[in-house]
């Protein structure tokens, strides 16, 4: 399954790094010295949002387009795609 949410990036005042938060995902953060680490993390902390969502049969929401989306100053938004194989039970 491949799952697609926008993530907002939002430069550090005191370094290079970026905070990055997903709107749609609900306490769905990451943080990275830098943007390709930043991007990086913004995956894994959008993957492991996913993956427990599927656990606990929750609904995914659905994304927010980036027109609808108010940004804080030098803020910018890129859509994160997150692939996750389902196995067969082995129970």
């Amino acid at each position: 399954m491949t799952f697609t949410y926008p993530a907002v990036f939002t430069p550090h005042q005191d370094d290079n790094g970026y905070h990055v938060v997903f709107p749609d995902l609900e306490c769905c953060e990451a943080d990275g010295p830098d943007l390709e680490d930043a991007l990086e993390a913004a995956r894994d902390a959008a993957y492991n949002w996913l993956w427990v969502e599927l656990e606990d049969g929750g609904e995914f929401p659905s994304q927010t387009h980036h027109e609808d989306m108010e940004l804080p100053e030098g803020s910018f938004v890129r859509n994160i795609m997150v692939h996750i194989k389902l196995l067969p039970d082995n129970d």
